[in-house]
């Protein structure tokens, strides 16, 4: 984890605000995300939904059903979560899809919060 911050990260982190203002907790990530999207449509951010993530082994590329929830800017991973509690194992997921993909930083997004800034944790390569 990190306190690292930039332009970007802090308008998404915004848009996610806005976003959970509207709907609160207790909803369905695919919600979060139908919404989330829709937001960043509507501020112009450039973004990918569901971006496939191989993984190379030896000479080949695996489709292993890795999918990455949103990049943005094709710089920016963001996994969004609707659970009790982000775990460890939900910054390993963050962390692995920047190393397999090579993307330098991303937001991991728990919805089921009752203060969304409690439910963001940023993370670097």
């Amino acid at each position: 984890m990190t306190t690292e911050r930039d332009p970007l990260t802090e308008k998404v982190i915004g848009i996610a605000i806005g976003v959970h203002r509207a709907l609160g907790p207790g909803l369905l990530e695919s919600a979060y995300e139908e919404c989330f999207c829709y937001d960043l449509h509507e501020a112009e951010i450039a973004f990918k939904r569901q971006v496939p993530l191989p993984v190379a082994y030896k000479a080949v590329k695996l489709d292993c059903a890795y999918r990455i929830d949103v990049l943005v800017e094709e710089s920016l991973v963001i996994e969004l979560k609707a659970v009790e509690a982000l775990t460890r194992l939900h910054d390993a997921q963050v962390l692995t899809y920047l190393r397999v993909g090579g993307y330098p930083k991303g937001l991991l997004i728990n919805f089921n919060v009752p203060v969304l800034k409690d439910g963001v944790r940023r993370l670097v390569r």
